[in-house]
């Protein structure tokens, strides 16, 4: 961290998130009943990987980019 004060005027820190049982019971009722849906943008073979990086890199995805095993 002594590194980046040098070239970033923000204190840097991460993010921890503790999930509540309530809210991960709520959250499996909706996909459960198929109100919430994961968006897959493209599909790749585990052998197309470099492809799927470099879509990524694009910044064009719209959605997740699986990698398929």
């Amino acid at each position: 961290m002594q590194l980046t004060k040098a070239f970033v005027g923000q204190r840097l820190r991460g993010l921890f998130s503790m999930p509540r049982e309530e809210d991960l019971r709520s959250l499996r009722e909706l996909i459960e009943a198929g109100k919430v849906t994961p968006v897959i943008d493209r599909t790749y073979p585990l052998a197309e990987v470099p492809e799927a990086i470099r879509y990524l890199e694009k910044g064009r995805a719209r959605g997740k980019v699986v990698i398929t095993v």
